[in-house]
């Protein structure tokens, strides 16, 4: 019996040990924006496996509510392609979709907004778990370019990349709340938890924008400098930090969300875009946009470890195995 149960043990054990590596070996999806489709690298070693074809320009990507599906956003293919996050083959493509440049769900999962970029409008989808339905196309400025709902699912707040302006759209009856002048070329927007504050990414400027949205009226009270062409947030996985890419800079910034401070630097050569940060927040993987390249960071050394070669104007990177957004 004793050995019956040790043998069972071992058999179990590794078990676990090989669904833990299997865990970790998740693919990385990168967007290849001007080839029209995705690199799948797997993280044991670092190497891009395959490319997926998708539509024409894909620029962002997002996850589904359950897990099942990553979203990529081809803007020119007036398209929406479902991938398996586990395997990175494709599900299915719904198409209709025009223009969708940026994609985010709300919190509570009942609302799918798009920001046509080209075609100056935000579309707003209800999404019962598998199916989309327009309840609205929003009319809006030049060049809608990204998108951050509040923790209430009541208000999207898309930044206007060329009129230099924050509309905040009510997702209930598709209308716009009120807009405001941002710095010029505002792009990722990024809420506190407690909905009072927003922070902007100024791309044509050299940092971020600080928004009191707090009120009927929103007010600019504050300009952090981060780095020239500062675009592209995501959160550091402790609740309390978030990064920026700074694209002419070449670096990424640190911001602590309580002081609104910055905090850390790091090198990111080649025009850093879109950020991911893997599980455990040690490693920071962005796209170099102009150098065709995933440059992945570590963040305690605060240096590049590795690059790995996709395709042309990667945008956007995902992996199942990231920090806690």
């Amino acid at each position: 019996m004793i050995r019956l149960l040790r043998s069972l043990a071992l058999v179990l054990a590794a078990w676990c040990a090989a669904q833990g590596a299997a865990a970790q070996n998740r693919p990385i999806f990168v967007l290849n924006s001007l080839d029209a489709n995705v690199s799948i690298i797997d993280p044991a070693n670092w190497s891009e496996v395959r490319r997926l074809p998708t539509g024409k320009e894909p620029h962002h990507l997002y996850l589904t509510p359950d897990e099942k599906s990553l979203i990529v956003a081809n803007s020119l293919g007036d398209s929406l392609t479902f991938i398996d996050p586990k395997t990175a083959e494709v599900q299915r493509v719904v198409r209709g979709i025009l223009d969708p440049y940026q994609l985010r769900f709300s919190p509570d999962m009942k609302w799918f907004v798009t920001a046509g970029n080209r075609l100056n409008h935000v579309d707003v989808y209800r999404w019962d778990g598998s199916n989309l339905q327009l309840a609205g196309r929003v009319a809006t400025s030049r060049t809608p370019s990204h998108i951050w709902i509040d923790s209430r699912s009541t208000t999207a707040y898309v930044s206007m990349q060329d009129s230099d302006e924050l509309v905040a759209v009510d997702l209930a009856s598709q209308q716009v709340r009120w807009r405001v002048k941002t710095g010029p070329m505002p792009a990722d927007v990024y809420g506190t938890p407690d909905d009072r504050t927003l922070i902007v990414g100024l791309t044509g400027g050299d940092g971020i924008e600080v928004f009191d949205v707090s009120g009927a009226q929103p007010r600019s009270v504050r300009r952090i400098k981060t780095g020239a062409g500062a675009h592209a947030f995501r959160a550091a996985g402790d609740k309390r930090h978030v990064y920026i890419s700074n694209r002419v800079a070449n670096t990424i910034s640190k911001i602590d969300l309580n002081t609104l401070d910055v905090v850390a630097s790091y090198p990111a050569p080649g025009g850093p875009d879109c950020i991911e940060v893997l599980e455990g927040g040690k490693m920071l993987m962005v796209t170099s946009r102009w150098a065709r390249k995933l440059t992945v960071i570590d963040t305690e050394t605060r240096k590049v470890v590795r690059q790995v070669n996709v395709g042309k104007s990667p945008h956007g990177v995902w992996t199942l195995d990231h920090a806690p957004r």
